[in-house]
């Protein structure tokens, strides 16, 4: 308190000024997910299978999904739907609509369905080189048949190599607390202004606030090659890797076009990059001439197209950038 005009004035306590600006951060915070989930949750689907093959009695199983196109294309989890024999979806506006398949690929967990009458907008894209290690990141999906539920955290980390429940490596996967559980498989993860910056895709059981997601340049390449072909046949090297900085001194010496590059963790024995003489440790930088800033731009120059075709990949070994023959090869059968 203190007097102007013989008049007793009110003078904020340090405690009330740090209880408003809480507030304000709290409202900004709330406003941000409030905002993001009402532009985004139409469009995010309870995606119910029963898998059968007809000979036998039926499973039912569960998951989520989010309308990715205004012509009924659904993006989902491979997990989910790849053995299918009747798909049902259902957005919160509580109309049911069967849904075919389009394709699924199991080494990126990720699959594409279509609906034939839309009735939501559909969610945007947003760009994985974008994200941030710390910013906002918001889950939806219905997990446990829960629909419609929304959870928020933080991006915990980029570039995680994990293993789809085929077996098979997934690469670029984004690390997240953001809580998820059983069902909430295949839906949106969005940032601040609603677009999908990944596919939620996978916990890990008895840990807390470890959750995963298919980082969304990924699930753009693959949803557009299922959309097109209904599968994706990869070239093989036989790499387990991920996306790391690289330091400014190496960039500047060799003159890379990119600031960063693929982390070799693994490599299969007998695979191409073996018999190319990759090693783990070796950075991966560029593919045939092109620059490999990541995972994502390592899947997409390793197309169909590459399969039995010699080219130069280059690696940072130490201090040193190697050119090293690499001849990639179909996916061995996973057995």
């Amino acid at each position: 308190m203190y007097l102007i005009n013989d008049k007793a004035e009110y003078s904020p306590e340090p405690a009330d000024v740090v209880r408003e600006a809480d507030d304000e951060i709290l409202d900004a915070y709330s406003k941000a997910v409030t905002t993001a989930v009402e532009r985004v949750s139409p469009a995010v689907a309870h995606i119910m299978v029963r898998q059968g093959s007809g000979s036998g009695p039926e499973r039912a199983a569960s998951g989520s999904g989010f309308l990715f196109t205004p012509d009924g294309f659904v993006l989902t989890n491979s997990h989910v739907v790849s053995r299918a024999s009747r798909i049902s979806v259902v957005f919160p506006d509580g109309l049911p609509h069967s849904a075919d398949r389009v394709g699924d690929d199991p080494d990126t967990d990720l699959a594409v369905i279509r609906i034939s009458e839309v009735t939501a907008a559909p969610v945007l894209f947003g760009s994985s080189p974008k994200l941030r290690v710390g910013q906002l990141a918001i889950a939806l999906g219905n997990p446990l048949g829960f629909q419609a539920t929304v959870t928020a955290g933080v991006i915990s980390a980029l570039g995680r190599t994990m293993r789809s429940q085929s077996g098979r490596l997934i690469e670029g996967v984004i690390q997240t607390d953001a809580a998820l559980n059983p069902g909430s498989s295949g839906g949106p993860l969005v940032d601040w202004q609603g677009r999908a910056i990944g596919v939620n895709t996978a916990t890990i059981m008895g840990a807390q606030g470890l959750c995963f997601a298919i980082g969304i340049d990924t699930a753009k390449f693959v949803a557009a090659r299922l959309i097109r072909d209904g599968k994706i046949d990869r070239a093989y090297i036989g790499v387990a890797g991920q996306t790391v900085p690289i330091h400014r001194r190496i960039v500047l010496y060799h003159s890379l076009r990119a600031d960063s590059g693929v982390f070799v963790q693994s490599v299969e024995p007998g695979s191409p990059a073996e018999l190319a003489g990759i090693r783990a440790g070796d950075l991966i930088v560029e593919f045939r001439g092109e620059p490999v800033d990541g995972v994502d731009a390592l899947y997409r120059l390793l197309t169909d197209q590459e399969i039995g075709v010699g080219a130069r990949i280059a690696v940072v070994r130490g201090t040193t950038k190697d050119l090293l023959e690499l001849k990639p090869s179909h996916r061995p059968a996973m057995h």
